[in-house]
């Protein structure tokens, strides 16, 4: 049976795939690919920018390679910064609930 950390690994896979079989490449998601699987997956970080472009900025940032489209390994990136930042905020969290 699959460790809690093994099924996340393998949710991450599966939403990844998910949104990049939408359309041309299914091992990179498009643009519009990584608009849908934001708003869809990632939707309360998406409310919580102020800049409508956020998406647009992201994709750039996380396109590596240059070749206008993610890949896995760009998008793991996108899920690690993420979660560093999420894991911040628990911290933060977690002193102010200890003082």
């Amino acid at each position: 049976m699959p460790s809690e950390l093994e099924r996340a690994m393998e949710s991450m896979i599966t939403v990844f795939h998910k949104y990049a079989a939408k359309e041309g490449n299914g091992n990179t998601l498009s643009r519009r690919e990584l608009r849908d699987l934001m708003e869809n997956e990632l939707s309360g970080f998406l409310k919580s920018q102020k800049d409508p472009a956020t998406v647009d900025k992201i994709m750039k940032d996380l396109d590596s390679n240059g070749d206008g489209e993610v890949n896995f390994e760009e998008f793991v990136s996108l899920v690690v910064g993420l979660s560093i930042a999420c894991e911040q905020c628990y911290q933060m969290h977690k002193k102010k609930m200890g003082k």
